[in-house]
């Protein structure tokens, strides 16, 4: 039977909660914002991981690329604490990416709050 939950998965998973915690307690850079880890992905052979980052507040892409350089200059950093705290033989590489799912279906609920709202209006105008 096949298993239905990766080792690549797990890992992954692992390292987003490892993470979550490290990178607020451990990180003191000023220009880092309130930002939450969203998710991992870990290649099969678990030499790279992509983590997928998003910022609390303000997402102009100044913001979001100052923070994503916070995180790449210190990945090295965080990759000797993750080997400290999983049992790993090797820890991935970290790559850092914005994860635009959550601007993206915040906008999109407002296009359909838009729109629900311009359907009562009609539907208003008409029967009156």
């Amino acid at each position: 039977m096949a298993k239905q939950y990766s080792r690549t998965q797990r890992i992954g998973d692992q390292i987003q909660r490892e993470l979550a915690t490290m990178i607020p307690r451990e990180i003191k850079d000023p220009r880092l914002g309130f930002i939450t880890v969203t998710g991992v992905d870990v290649s099969r052979d678990i030499g790279h991981a992509k983590v997928f980052i998003t910022v609390m507040g303000d997402n102009s892409p100044e913001v979001i690329k100052n923070n994503l350089d916070v995180l790449k200059d210190v990945s090295g950093y965080l990759r000797m604490l993750l080997g400290k705290a999983m049992k790993l033989r090797s820890v991935p590489t970290l790559h850092f990416h914005y994860d635009e799912s959550i601007s993206r279906g915040a906008h999109l609920s407002a296009l359909i709050e838009q729109a629900v709202s311009e359907d009562q209006r009609k539907l208003q105008s008409d029967g009156e």
